[in-house]
């Protein structure tokens, strides 16, 4: 009881199933995510590895046919779900933010470049096989991409679906915290530094909104 409460509401592990993470996740390892923070009203941050749920399209392979053991296993939470139909990538933009590439550039996030090179499979571009936006992430959605660019089939490429490439926040099962296997490249998952920055830079709309009054009133002259 005790694991399938964990399994439920806090900690599952996950497999890696492509090489679209490399080289911050390969194509086999096991990441542990945090289901508690969705189930109290946290929202996936910029910088953030997540799992989500196929949104709708994404995945064109159906899962392989679990073993005994398997079963048992992702039961208890040990080992993934063998019927999971889901997706790992990098939060870059959340609600509200202006997210875009242009060839041979660098993905901008609110105007600001980020230098992305800390987590970027080598060798890769930002967007060179497939630009995007400028475009509006919609409320409650986030826009996602995959670590190794060149093979990752993430926001990019639906950018004509229902909700403009960006996934709900609905379909995040949770943040990848750790790579627990194998033992060799076990270690945490934590979010670059870059988006500290880009957190700490420009206010909201929202402060924007706040603010204007009192900048008005201090420029009008005085009588």
């Amino acid at each position: 009881m005790l694991a399938l409460l964990i399994k439920s509401f806090l900690l599952q592990a996950f497999s890696i199933p492509s090489d679209s993470m490399q080289n911050t996740l390969q194509r086999g390892d096991r990441v542990l995510v945090d289901k508690l923070t969705p189930w109290f009203g946290a929202e996936p941050e910029r910088g953030e590895v997540v799992v989500f749920e196929d949104p709708g399209g994404w995945l064109d392979t159906p899962p392989p046919e679990p073993n005994a053991v398997q079963e048992v296993l992702s039961f208890i939470g040990l080992m993934p779900s063998a019927d999971q139909q889901n997706l790992i990538k990098r939060v870059v933009g959340v609600e509200g933010d202006t997210v875009e590439c242009r060839q041979n550039g660098q993905v901008k996030v609110n105007g600001e470049a980020l230098d992305e090179s800390a987590y970027l499979f080598p060798g890769n571009t930002p967007c060179g096989d497939k630009p995007f936006g400028p475009l509006t992430v919609p409320e409650d959605h986030v826009w996602v991409l995959g670590d190794h660019r060149q093979e990752s089939l993430d926001s990019r490429y639906h950018v004509d679906g229902p909700s403009g490439g960006a996934v709900p926040e609905d379909k995040v099962v949770g943040r990848a915290l750790v790579r627990a296997w194998p033992v060799d490249r076990w270690g945490a998952l934590s979010v670059p530094e870059v988006y500290d920055r880009l957190a700490a830079g420009a206010p909201t709309a929202l402060a924007v909104a706040a603010l204007l009054p009192v900048a008005l009133i201090r420029r009008r002259p005085r009588p």
